[in-house]
């Protein structure tokens, strides 16, 4: 196998995010990826293709006038199931880039008593470690499986007092029963590359995992994730054994063999620098952690959650398990409905680290049609794929796209509007019978026309209050 520094310089070649693709996503390139997920927005979508092209562009400068460039924060004002969230969430896809979504509301009243903001940063650090870990074991997957198979087949080898018993039933004689025959060897791994062994039931060493948290029972230490081995580098993880089949054994020895590869301190390193260059946070509901005011003052439980969010959005540094990280250059998104209160009403110290502020639009009954059926994760797109796993074919009619869109608008208008969320709703009241009797169906071809969706829907529309009906 490769030496520790060949492999070290590997996966710095390979887990660095790489320049040219991101040299590709212009703007307007940004935008039409985006249109394969998320339908109209494009106020919004060209918002955030612009603060991604910057964070591109930022990288190229001297490192004199890069670290003045702060990322421009963006508010996102919008109703419910507009796309508010799954534009954050792809434009990180799409750079691989770090990113993380919060509920402003987990840091209000009672949440807010227990809950440190900075927690957010300390979460999205976690998950990048973990990100470029995951990158770091898929690098060298290949590279294991020799190992992890010579492990098996050792534990395997038959002896003169247990002789092997394959799964058809029958005693294999491999040879020589000495560990050392390379013929008897040979034969094993011919029956184990034909998955003669795949039940057979070997014993291994697996370590066991213990926090610190655990042992001592101290509440919140779970947040900072310290284990017995960071605090104590001296105690050595317990092991244990475990009796498995070889097709379970595989895949943990798999893990293990790759957790020993793994250089944890690059990984780190990789990922302080996604963070702190190119880290997102998606901060949702920010209107609720709006005080409604009164001749009592404003609610100060609530601008205290903005107060305390200021430092980090301004850029600050954190302290994590993984060492200090810099919230300098991190891009913060923040989205609301706003429906009782404006961006206006925000702490002004708070209004002014997001200079960029996009309405995205209430959804009309075309938009929804163009939703069930354009995105490449298109609702009707994902009804059709589960039917298909049990030999059912159903199809939608055009006019039937046309009820479900005109009837989700409907009911969203005469109840609250929670955009594109009505069409998921909607589609498991009329296919529900589908797909709750799909053996029934099995190798039938259904189409959905109109008429079949107004008669699973037609008692739910007649309902005077839809609410109770339909949520």
């Amino acid at each position: 196998m490769t030496n520790d520094n060949s492999m070290t310089e590997i996966m710095k070649n390979n887990l660095q995010i790489n320049t040219e693709n991101l040299d590709s996503l212009t703007p307007s390139r940004i935008v039409e990826l985006l249109d394969k997920y998320i339908i109209g927005q494009d106020k919004a979508k060209k918002a955030v293709a612009i603060a991604l092209r910057n964070r591109t562009r930022r990288k190229k400068l001297p490192k004199e006038i890069r670290d003045e460039i702060i990322p421009k924060n963006i508010i996102m004002i919008g109703p419910t199931g507009v796309g508010k969230t799954e534009i954050a969430r792809r434009i990180a896809q799409l750079t691989g880039a770090p990113f993380i979504k919060v509920e402003a509301t987990k840091y209000t009243e009672i949440g807010y008593v227990g809950r440190n903001v900075e927690q957010i940063i300390r979460d999205l650090m976690s998950s990048a470690v973990s990100t470029v870990i995951k990158e770091q074991m898929d690098l060298f997957r290949e590279k294991v499986k020799d190992r992890v198979d010579s492990i098996i087949l050792s534990k395997l080898m038959p002896t003169q007092d247990d002789p092997f018993t394959a799964s058809d039933g029958k005693v294999e004689v491999v040879g020589s029963y000495t560990k050392n025959s390379s013929a008897a060897m040979e034969k094993m791994r011919e029956l184990y590359n034909q998955g003669k062994f795949e039940d057979k039931i070997i014993e291994i060493e697996v370590k066991e995992q213990q926090n610190f948290s655990d042992m001592l029972n101290i509440p919140g230490m779970e947040d900072l994730g310290v284990s017995i081995g960071g605090i104590f580098p001296g105690i050595p993880p317990k092991k244990k054994k475990r009796r498995v089949k070889v097709s379970e054994a595989r895949n943990i020895l798999e893990e293990i063999e790759l957790d020993k590869i793994v250089d944890k301190d690059l990984a780190v390193e990789i990922a302080k620098d996604r963070v702190e260059n190119m880290g997102i946070v998606f901060i949702d509901e920010i209107d609720k952690i709006i005080g409604g005011r009164s001749d009592a003052g404003p609610d100060v439980s609530r601008e205290g959650v903005q107060r305390d969010l200021l430092p980090i959005v301004e850029g600050t540094t954190v302290m994590t398990r993984y060492g200090p990280v810099n919230s300098d250059h991190i891009l913060f998104i923040a989205a609301g409905a706003f429906s009782y209160y404006k961006p206006s009403d925000l702490i002004p110290e708070l209004q002014g680290r997001f200079p960029i502020r996009v309405e995205l639009n209430p959804l009309t009954a075309e938009d929804f049609k163009r939703i069930l059926t354009e995105p490449k994760n298109a609702i009707i797109k994902q009804y059709i794929a589960l039917l298909e796993t049990e030999d059912v074919n159903i199809s939608f009619t055009e006019d039937a796209i046309e009820a479900l869109a005109s009837i989700s608008y409907e009911i969203n208008s005469r109840t609250d509007n929670i955009g594109a969320r009505r069409l998921h709703t909607v589609m498991e009241i009329v296919l529900e019978e589908l797909l709750f009797n799909a053996d029934k169906y099995s190798t039938q071809s259904i189409q959905i026309d109109r008429d079949y969706v107004n008669s699973k829907l037609c008692d739910i529309m007649e309902k005077k209050d839809l609410s109770k009906y339909i949520l």
